[in-house]
């Protein structure tokens, strides 16, 4: 039997997955961590606790009143945000829609849905893969993967699941059907880990109504191409972040003559009210600011049906956070920031590399689709599938204490 017609599904290799961060307010996230702490201030500065309120923007798993206890790893208060004062809670990076690193403020009590699970197995050995729940639209790449903790939404955002690499810190206990390397080393005859498996689904993985299916080949040869491309998609989606796929140390870069610079400098007061794609200069404008060289394969590349870099510059211009529900969404930048034109410049740089690995992507896809391969009645024969129950909860990973509400320290 094929490899397409009895492929597993991702949500039987990498078993364990957790929904999206669902933040309920849109201004504890942004791409500017200077502005989360003025909105945080100005929060804390409200006396009056209908204004603090107002600030707030309460929901029903969040108000001025509501106990939770830390997230894992953040050493923020856990007293009611009614008397909350003090300093901003340090803010820490987070993926959105795979691609654009932004910040978030790491207290849970301003999160509706924070999903302390992820936290717990944050670390510098982590991976994360998200899988949309719903089919890609177009010829879109189905799963994206970062090194960051994502929110597991896409650029249209739409949400999708977080499948972490591992089940505890330090790399530890990956996060795969048991037994699967073991069949895979026996049957490939040669050693096969957690991370090989991560890097063959980036490159073989097919969006489908049911879930993203990865067949599995019996060919080495096959399945060390795939691993290796799938090492240069994670490499490049995590910017280097991952030490396999790319020169060990460096951060993905484009070949000399064909790398972005700064044609013309975005102002430094005022945002960009939109940007545009001039393709006979290959030139991204941003206002009076020009990028170039910008391959057009770079501002095609999409996520869900979304160009990357224009959802990246839309975050980051003058119509972002005008919300009047939300006024403390409004406490921005006041102009365009240094860091954000190195952030875009290594961002044209990655999309325009995973735009010219896409075909390559798509030809294994379609190989690994036909080929023979390991599929499912070869897992459930060997006892790989069905995944046990416990494979798909949370493993426990508490060897220390985890402030509860109130100061407390929580049972877990």
């Amino acid at each position: 039997m094929t490899a397409k017609q009895d492929a597993p599904l991702l949500s039987d290799l990498l078993p364990w997955s957790v929904p999206p961060l669902r933040p309920g307010r849109a201004w504890v996230t942004g791409p500017d961590p200077a502005a989360l702490r003025r909105r945080w201030n100005a929060l804390v500065a409200a006396g009056d606790a209908a204004e603090r309120a107002r600030l707030l923007r309460p929901s029903r798993a969040r108000t001025l009143h509501t106990a939770v206890g830390q997230l894992p790893g953040q050493a923020t208060a856990t007293g009611s945000l009614a008397d909350a004062a003090g300093r901003c809670p340090e803010p820490v990076r987070y993926a959105h829609g795979g691609h654009d690193l932004r910040w978030l403020l790491p207290d849970h009590r301003l999160l509706d849905a924070a999903r302390p699970e992820l936290w717990r197995v944050a670390d510098d050995r982590q991976l994360y893969v998200v899988e949309w729940t719903a089919p890609p639209r177009g010829s879109d790449p189905p799963l994206l993967c970062t090194a960051v903790l994502p929110d597991g939404r896409s650029p249209s955002g739409r949400g999708g699941r977080i499948r972490p690499l591992h089940r505890r810190p330090g790399g530890h206990e990956p996060n795969l059907a048991p037994g699967l390397t073991a069949l895979l080393t026996e049957r490939l005859g040669r050693p096969v880990a957690a991370a090989d498996v991560l890097a063959w689904a980036m490159a073989a993985a097919r969006p489908g109504a049911g879930g993203c299916a990865v067949p599995l080949p019996a060919d080495a040869g096959l399945w060390e191409r795939g691993v290796a491309l799938g090492e240069r998609l994670v490499w490049l989606q995590t910017r280097g972040a991952h030490d396999r796929g790319g020169p060990a140390g460096t951060r993905p870069r484009m070949p000399g003559g064909r790398r972005p610079y700064v044609r013309a400098p975005l102002p430094a007061r005022g945002l960009p009210a939109d940007c545009a794609y001039d393709a006979d200069e290959e030139a991204l404008l941003l206002g009076a600011g020009r990028i170039a060289p910008v391959p057009a394969g770079a501002w095609a590349y999409h996520a869900d049906g979304v160009r990357v870099l224009e959802a990246w510059c839309a975050a980051r211009s003058a119509a972002a956070g005008a919300d009047e529900a939300e006024p403390l969404a409004a406490l921005g930048p006041d102009g365009w920031l240094p860091e954000w034109t190195t952030e875009l410049l290594e961002l044209v740089t990655v999309v325009a590399l995973l735009a010219e690995a896409e075909p390559e992507r798509a030809a294994l896809r379609e190989e690994a689709a036909r080929a023979p391969g390991i599929g499912v009645a070869e897992l459930r024969a060997a006892g790989v599938l069905p995944v046990p129950a416990r494979a798909r909860r949370p493993a426990s990973v508490l060897d220390h204490q985890e402030e509860g509400p109130g100061g407390q320290f929580a049972l877990l």
